[in-house]
């Protein structure tokens, strides 16, 4: 069997769609027939070669998506042939597989246990999660990484109550959803900064109560306007060190945190002044928003179904045909919309 792909080759360069053959599937891996792929920033910076030295090349691309179960491997029990499934990087349930080696033209073409931006995918048991066959394949393949790390970063990690203070450093995909848990938790107000008016603007059709364009505004002054004594939550969406440092100083002392969750690029780091550690403020690290899939996704999915997520950010824009991945790529790093969706059933 053949699959079409885009293909990491040299970082910095085009995803190649190329015709790959399909592995014979090994004990815990599961043959998917992908339906939809979100596209991230972590595939961004991947794509540019800003996470360092990559040993594999050339490899397969893409971590979060959507699919139907077209064949199971030895030892899976989690999901059976026609089961319609969410793919995730984030580990749940079921055998640890590890990757694949497609093959091209007599060339090793590798992929992770998890890789979405090709037709058909090998992919481990332990990053599937079934999904009800009534629930919109699209909108599933949001649930593998942009609503799982902005929704578990409220809801997991910084727990607020009702009517606590949150602001959000950043609101392309991951920053909005983070908004909407904000707005399920009831908090207020909820405030979120950016660069890009149009996002901002999306960001108050879901919920946001303040919006701070920080291309124009002293981001730190309008916090402490709003909230004199500073917030009582920051999420840091953006990856950028010196908006870390922002997130930590806008959070009130004596308790206050900030949640990071964006990826900065390879090498760089984060200076920050002990003294807002000692005013007792906190940090906390986060990996995919603490979601656990097993546990998580489908509550997830119950909150769309009942309305409480608006996710027409996500799901009004056209989605990208699979060779329009380069498209894809180039207007999330462009900041042109907030997470764009490759439709793989048009080359």
């Amino acid at each position: 069997m053949k699959t079409a792909a885009a293909v990491l080759t040299e970082p910095n360069r085009p995803l190649e769609i190329i015709d790959l053959e399909v592995p014979k599937l090994r004990r815990g891996q599961v043959l998917v027939d992908v339906a939809f792929s979100g596209v991230c920033h972590t595939q961004v910076l991947e794509w540019r070669g800003y996470r360092g030295v990559d040993p594999y090349l050339p490899h397969c691309l893409g971590h979060e998506g959507s699919g139907i179960v077209l064949e199971i491997g030895d030892g899976v029990t989690k999901v059976e042939r026609d089961d319609h499934v969410i793919l995730s990087w984030i580990k749940g349930s079921g055998i640890s597989a590890g990757g694949s080696v497609y093959s091209w033209r007599k060339q090793r073409i590798n992929a992770g246990p998890i890789t979405t931006f090709n037709r058909v995918s090998v992919v481990s048991e332990d990053r599937l999660t079934i999904v009800p066959s009534e629930f919109s394949l699209k909108t599933a393949a949001l649930v593998g990484c942009a609503l799982p790390t902005g929704l578990g970063s409220v809801f997991n990690v910084a727990r607020p109550i009702s009517g606590q203070s949150i602001a959000i450093f950043g609101v392309g995909g991951v920053g909005l959803c983070t908004a909407m848990a904000a707005k399920v938790r009831d908090c207020t107000p909820i405030i979120a900064i950016d660069l890009v008016e149009q996002k901002l603007e999306l960001a108050r059709a879901i919920g946001a109560t303040y919006l701070i364009n920080a291309s124009q505004d002293s981001v730190l002054e309008r916090i402490f306007q709003i909230c004199p004594d500073g917030v009582d939550f920051a999420v840091e969406a953006t990856g950028r060190t010196n908006v870390m440092c922002q997130a930590l100083e806008a959070v009130r002392p004596r308790g206050g945190a900030v949640v990071v969750i964006g990826n900065a690029r390879h090498g760089e780091m984060w200076e920050l002044d002990p003294k807002q550690l000692n005013l007792g403020k906190r940090i906390f690290g986060t990996w995919g928003g603490d979601s656990q899939p097993d546990r998580d996704y489908l509550r997830y999915c119950d909150l769309v179904m009942m309305g409480s997520l608006n996710l027409d950010a996500f799901l009004a824009p056209p989605a990208y045909p699979l060779n329009g991945v380069n498209a894809a790529l180039t207007d999330l790093e462009l900041g042109k919309l907030t997470r764009p969706i490759i439709d793989l059933s048009i080359l």
